[in-house]
């Protein structure tokens, strides 16, 4: 539904004036708000959300309005689809599908494969596409990854799964141990909008979890790898490269990274988000530079 929404703004006409509200105030402010987005006034757009939300502090509209602004350019979807362009993997790892949106983006060519517990696939897939039905960590203890992938390494992959810090962080080491230094590994939600939706628990229906704390914890943990955010809607793109299979750092100390992280509130990086995060904007050109780069 989300997604539904985000794609309606996006593309609806600027003289359609749609029902954002059942508050005549809200819908005024979410009205102007639109307004100054479409006329490049991010600034002002936000504000006027941040207004509309102290009235109504569940509207997804103020959001999605608040992320246009602030996130100017292709949706992630359209980001990913110009990377396996791009890069055109020989294997491409997805861990949460869902209905196949992201994982329908492989190319023919490509060996895909998508862990889900419970995917609900509607997208045609390729032939050389294969979907677990299981949680990524029992798919990782049960099988041998580079087994499934025909003894090649993990060029790319999507971690796109539970929005909570630890079963990414957990995502991440397991997928690491089967790339090589110029594979990549995206992941979804790690740049929230405001500290309401960037919670461990889901209170509104735009949500992006704690995820974004694998950002923070790698950069502290792993100096080495090449780690950045891409600014695109809803909840940033992160593109992780340089890539060590032997690096034991993370594993060795899971437990300790936990306690440490779980408990981290967004106010220890919300002033500094884009620097703490390291954003990178949401340009082709600029993302290709990270492909680019080891």
């Amino acid at each position: 539904m989300l997604m539904r929404m985000l794609n309606s703004l996006w593309r609806r006409p600027p003289a359609a004036k749609p029902r954002l509200s059942a508050d005549p105030a809200v819908q005024a402010l979410l009205e102007q708000a639109q307004a100054c987005s479409g006329d490049g006034e991010a600034e002002e757009a936000v504000a006027l959300c941040r207004r509309a939300l102290e009235r109504e502090p569940g509207n997804a509209h103020a959001r999605l309005i608040w992320v246009r602004a602030l996130m100017p350019g292709e949706i992630y979807r359209q980001v990913l689809r110009r990377i396996h362009e791009h890069l055109r993997p020989r294997t491409y790892v997805e861990i949460g599908v869902s209905k196949g949106d992201t994982i329908a983006l492989a190319l023919p060519e490509t060996l895909a494969l998508g862990i889900d517990p419970a995917p609900k696939i509607t997208r045609p897939l390729t032939p050389r596409t294969r979907i677990y039905a299981e949680t990524s960590d029992d798919f990782f203890a049960r099988y041998d990854l580079g087994k499934e992938l025909d003894g090649l390494p993990v060029d790319l992959a999507f971690i796109d799964g539970l929005h909570h810090f630890e079963f990414a962080l957990r995502d991440f080491i397991n997928l690491e141990r089967f790339c090589a230094p110029g594979s990549t590994i995206l992941v979804h939600d790690c740049y929230p909008l405001d500290e309401a939706t960037a919670r461990r628990e889901r209170v509104y229906d735009f949500w992006s979890g704690d995820v974004w704390k694998l950002v923070v914890c790698l950069k502290r943990y792993r100096p080495d790898l090449a780690l950045h955010t891409i600014g695109t809607a809803p909840t940033g793109l992160a593109v992780i490269r340089n890539l060590d299979p032997c690096s034991t750092v993370l594993a060795a100390n899971l437990q300790h990274i936990c306690d440490e992280f779980i408990p981290l509130p967004f106010a220890t990086i919300e002033s500094r988000q884009p620097a703490e995060l390291n954003l990178v904007a949401n340009e082709w050109s600029a993302v290709r530079e990270l492909l680019r780069a080891a």
